[in-house]
C-alpha cells in the first residue's frame, strides 16, 4: 500500500476500535493547544512537492514536506509564502503550518494563511481520502472547506496535501526603528493605513517601534520620508523580523504564561503585563500571571479575544487555551467534528476538552 492507503487503513482500524490518534508531523507546534492525547500517527511519509507552477503562482505539496524546503524552492523563482508562516523548529512541516493556522509579521498586509489556501485533500475519520478546492484561484469548489482546515489542530482530519497561492518576492525591503510610547506607536500604525505607503510589518516593545516597508526603489524612498525613523541595515532588519516570527526575540523567553490577544485596530494598551504589539496593533502578546477570566474579559471589552499561546501543560489545562465559544458556535464546531470525524479519533481534546 502507498502512504495514503496505509494511513486510511490505520484510521479505519482506530475508528473501529475506538482508539484515539494524535496526528504528528515534526512536533514543532506541540506546545500550542491543549496537551495531545492518543496513539501517535506520523505524517512524515506524506512528503514532497507534488507540483509547482511559478507562472500560475501556485504550489501543491504533501503535508509532511518541510516548510524550509518549500520556501527554498519558491525563492529560486523569486517567490514566497506571503503570510510568512512561523516554523518554531527546524523540521516544521506544511501540515503543521496548516493545522496551527498561524501567520507571521506580514499578516496585516498580506492576509492570513487561510486566504492563500486554494485546495486541500484529507483523510477523514472514516478513512476516506477526500479532495476539496482546486489549484487555481478561479476553481473555488470546496474552497471554504479548505479554509476550515486552517487552525483546526488536526481535529477534523489528516491533511494529505495542500495547494497554496504564492506571491512574487518584493524588489526590496527596508526596516526602521523609532523610539516612542505604545500610544504613539499605535497612532503611528493607524496612520499608515490612511497613507499609500508599502508597510508590510510593524511591531512595538519597551519604548521602540519597528516598521518594515517593501516594494520598488521609488516606493521605498517615498515611504522612508513618511516613516521618519532610523534605518536598520539589511541584516539587522532581516534578523529582527525573523526573531519576531520565530519568537526568539527576548520578550518570548520562558517566563509567565504567554497570551495572544486579537484586537480591532485602534484598541488601546491592555495594561495587563509586559506587552509586545504586532500587526498594526491588532495582535498583542502579553506575559501575565493574571487569571484567565480577567485577561479574557479585558480582551472582550476591547472587541477581541484571548488565546493562551505558551504555558506548561498543567497551566494550559487549568486556564484553557481558547476562548469559550458562544452556544451557536459551539454547536457548529460539534457538527463539523461529527461530520468529518464521527468516531472522534482525531486529536481529541486538543482544542476544547469536549471536542
Amino acid at each position: 500500500m502507498n502512504p495514503i492507503e496505509q494511513l486510511s487503513a490505520r484510521v479505519r482500524d482506530a475508528a473501529r476500535d475506538g482508539q484515539p490518534l494524535c496526528i504528528t508531523g515534526s512536533g514543532s507546534k506541540s506546545f500550542y493547544g491543549l496537551p495531545a492525547s492518543g496513539e501517535p500517527l506520523l505524517t512524515s511519509e506524506l512528503s514532497g512537492i507534488v507540483s509547482y507552477e511559478p507562472t500560475e503562482l501556485v504550489i501543491r505539496a504533501r503535508a509532511g514536506t518541510p516548510l524550509g524546503e518549500i520556501e527554498s524552492v519558491l525563492a529560486q523563482s523569486g517567490q514566497m509564502l506571503a503570510f510568512e508562516p512561523p516554523h518554531f523548529g527546524a523540521g516544521a512541516t506544511l501540515g503543521g503550518c496548516i493545522a496551527a493556522g498561524l501567520s507571521g509579521p506580514a499578516r496585516a498586509s498580506a492576509g492570513p494563511l487561510r486566504d492563500f489556501m486554494l485546495g486541500v485533500s484529507i483523510i477523514d475519520g472514516r478513512g476516506e481520502h477526500l479532495n476539496f478546492g482546486g489549484q487555481v484561484m478561479k476553481n473555488v469548489a470546496g474552497y471554504d472547506i479548505a479554509r476550515v482546515m486552517s487552525g483546526s489542530l488536526g481535529t477534523l482530519g489528516i491533511v494529505v496535501d495542500v495547494s497554496l497561492k504564492v506571491l512574487p518576492r518584493p524588489a526590496g525591503s527596508e526596516s526602521f526603528e523609532v523610539e516612542c510610547t505604545l500610544d504613539d506607536a499605535l497612532a503611528r500604525f493607524r496612520a499608515f493605513g490612511t497613507r499609500s505607503i508599502p508597510v508590510t510589518a510593524t511591531a512595538w516593545h519597551d519604548g521602540r517601534a519597528w516598521i518594515r516597508t517593501s516594494g520598488s526603489r521609488a516606493a521605498l524612498a517615498a515611504a522612508a520620508k513618511i516613516v521618519n525613523g532610523t534605518r536598520l541595515d539589511e541584516d539587522q532588519g532581516a534578523a529582527l523580523w525573523l526573531s519576531l516570527r520565530e519568537q526568539t526575540f527576548a520578550f518570548f523567553a520562558p517566563g509567565a504564561p504567554l497570551w495572544r490577544i486579537a484586537l480591532p485596530i485602534g484598541a488601546p494598551p491592555l495594561a495587563l503585563g509586559a506587552e509586545l504589539v504586532e500587526w498594526r496593533g491588532m495582535q498583542r502578546w502579553i506575559r501575565s500571571g493574571e487569571d484567565a477570566a480577567t485577561i479574557r474579559a479585558r480582551a472582550e471589552a476591547l472587541g477581541g479575544h484571548a488565546t493562551l499561546f505558551r504555558a506548561s501543560p498543567a497551566e494550559r489545562v487549568r486556564l484553557g487555551v481558547f476562548t469559550p465559544l458562544a452556544p451557536a458556535l459551539w454547536t457548529l464546531h460539534q457538527r463539523l467534528k461529527k461530520h468529518f470525524d464521527p468516531a472522534g479519533v482525531f486529536n481529541p481534546g486538543r482544542m476544547y476538552p469536549a471536542l
